[in-house]
């Protein structure tokens, strides 16, 4: 994972070009989706754990959209809990208290993300859910979000494009409210991927862990305050010397 510094030369992605190398990872190289859900999702883990190495008994809160983004939140999870379980490590027990808040229905989640929900239940972590409709959003998240050294941005990914609706404002302001540092996955939620303009609100992060390259938008003055601090992390392929074909494939 490397830190993206705007001065430094780096490969920077529109949004046709971040479908156009998932499409070339999974259809071409034939790369499982959960396989690139698991990558992207403990790179995040990796820099929440750097993060809050200095506190004790960490907690972290993530808010999961209904789409692949919230299914990196699950892989995401299940490393935190990992890490609290002791697996693999000398740590005791008593180590990340984690929260999963679902925003919408619970049953629009779907492949791999699913996949990763299932595997959470599992092991028996509890599944919170915030449904927009009943009212008092930021009552609800001040309630998942109290205690929690980080706040996980898990809703949407860089395949936003429509303005967001008043709850989805509403809820983004409140997360914003919380004044928690905040790890968006691959994007902050609300911002646009090719612009970097919020689309009536966006995630302020404190940071955000973006896959494979920089994206369009972070480039653009203004943005570095929704992004924070951007790390870029792998998915496990490499496809910088094939994005100028990749993105003739896409037109």
């Amino acid at each position: 994972m490397e830190k993206y510094e705007p001065n430094k030369k780096c490969v920077v992605m529109s949004r046709d070009e971040v479908r156009a190398v998932d499409r070339w990872a999974i259809d071409t190289l034939g790369i499982a989706g959960v396989v690139l859900m698991e990558n992207a999702g403990r790179s995040c883990a990796e820099l929440i754990k750097e993060k809050l190495s200095n506190i004790t008994k960490p907690k972290v809160c993530i808010f999961c959209g209904t789409g692949n983004n919230g299914g990196d939140g699950y892989v995401i999870a299940r490393h935190l809990l990992n890490t609290r379980l002791g697996v693999g490590t000398s740590r005791s027990r008593s180590g990340y208290k984690v929260s999963v808040v679902i925003v919408g229905d619970r049953n629009k989640v779907k492949g791999d993300a699913k996949i990763n929900l299932e595997i959470l239940e599992r092991m028996g972590q509890p599944i919170k859910q915030l449904i927009l409709d009943d009212g008092d959003i930021p009552g609800r998240v001040k309630t998942f979000a109290a205690d929690a050294d980080m706040l996980v941005d898990g809703l949407f990914g860089t395949g936003l494009g429509g303005w967001l609706s008043d709850e989805y404002k509403q809820l983004i302001e409140s997360i914003n409210a919380q004044n928690r540092p905040i790890l968006a996955i691959d994007i902050p939620s609300g911002l646009d991927c090719d612009t970097g303009e919020p689309l009536g609100a966006a995630i302020k992060a404190s940071y955000t862990v973006t896959f494979v390259a920089v994206k369009k938008g972070f480039t653009f003055p203004g943005a570095a305050k929704y992004t924070g601090e951007v790390f870029v992390a792998s998915i496990g392929i490499e496809p910088a010397s094939k994005i100028s074909d990749l993105s003739d494939e896409s037109d």
